[in-house]
């Protein structure tokens, strides 16, 4: 539900987001669809910074859907290889190092994601909550997309645990998602329901609501009336926000 005092969704075209500092909401997006550098903020690597940069990573998925040319910056305190390495498995795509790039380049706009209590930067911030796990990165043996899916479920102001169930939680939805995927690709392909587009984009510009999303993805797979061909280009569309790979098992069936 939007929090009390937002604007709803549908009453903005462009995704709107809470800025920190301030609790207002602000359009994430210059009107004037200018660059936006979006800048991940970290102190180094860990279980927190990583879901800092995986929501940074979909903040910069949410605004190049609606159209607004992107720059992706990671700011940490050190340099830490095995961040870049946990970035990289979660399918998070490259950001420029903070200490590599300039100033003066024509943003329209900086988007700063911290976390919580973390830095302070002047402009934009997005806080996301921390993680409670008792592994500081991508636990051994767990699909780096179940992690993903696992850190995507919660709203990025809630803090987010990590045990077994969580992550057993999002392996099985990745699995029987993926499967519905590959068995709706065989049926004729469908536009998008209008209901379902709108849907996702209410959720994803209120605020980059991404539990959201996941509900009406939910939605989608229960309702009897839409065709699976449907059913697949919803979830195609869904994916390019959330990065799960959900068209993996595409081919596999017989």
């Amino acid at each position: 539900m939007p929090a009390r005092g937002r604007p709803r969704a549908y009453a903005h075209p462009v995704l709107r987001i809470t800025d920190a500092r301030t609790g207002e909401p602000v359009e994430a997006a210059p009107a004037r669809r200018g660059l936006t550098r979006v800048e991940a903020h970290v102190p180094g690597f860990g279980a927190g910074s990583l879901r800092v940069v995986l929501v940074a990573d979909v903040l910069l998925r949410a605004l190049e859907l609606g159209g607004t040319p992107v720059w992706a910056v990671l700011n940490a305190e050190r340099e830490h290889p095995q961040l870049r390495a946990g970035v990289a498995a979660l399918g998070i795509r490259p950001f420029e190092d903070r200490r590599d790039v300039g100033s003066g380049l024509g943003e329209a706009q900086i988007l700063h994601v911290v976390a919580e209590g973390g830095a302070r930067p002047d402009g934009v911030r997005i806080a996301v909550a921390p993680v409670h796990s008792e592994e500081p990165g991508i636990p051994e043996g767990v699909d780096p997309t179940a992690l993903r899916l696992a850190l995507l479920s919660r709203r990025r102001d809630l803090p987010v645990t990590l045990d077994a169930a969580a992550l057993d939680e999002a392996r099985a939805t990745l699995v029987r998602w993926r499967r519905a995927v590959a068995a709706w690709a065989q049926r004729p392909s469908r536009p998008i329901p209008d209901e379902a587009r709108a849907r996702l984009r209410s959720a994803w510009e209120d605020d980059l609501d991404v539990p959201a999303v996941l509900d009406v993805l939910t939605w989608v797979e229960a309702e009897d009336e839409l065709p699976d061909g449907a059913r697949f280009e919803t979830y195609a569309y869904a994916d390019r926000l959330l990065g799960v790979d959900l068209t993996r098992e595409l081919g596999t069936l017989a």
